[in-house]
């Protein structure tokens, strides 16, 4: 878990830092390039931490059930 834990931080800082610094320079110069960077950063950020916790829950959810009907 450890390491799912790591991969999954560093996915979602990996792209939402990119995503806030193209905002920023889109704020600055007026680039819609900038901008298309920045939302397609966001939304690569935003589906990698939904599905991070989705898979957390479900997760837990699968190890409870195992640990109902086999122990």
């Amino acid at each position: 878990m450890v390491i799912f834990y790591w991969v999954m931080g560093l996915l979602i800082v990996g792209t939402f830092v990119p995503s806030v610094f193209y905002l920023l320079l889109y704020a600055i110069t007026g680039d819609d390039r900038a901008a298309q960077r920045a939302r397609a950063l966001w939304n690569v950020s935003r589906t990698a931490g939904m599905f991070g916790i989705n898979l957390l829950i479900w997760g837990h959810v699968a190890v409870g059930l195992w640990r109902l009907w086999f122990s």
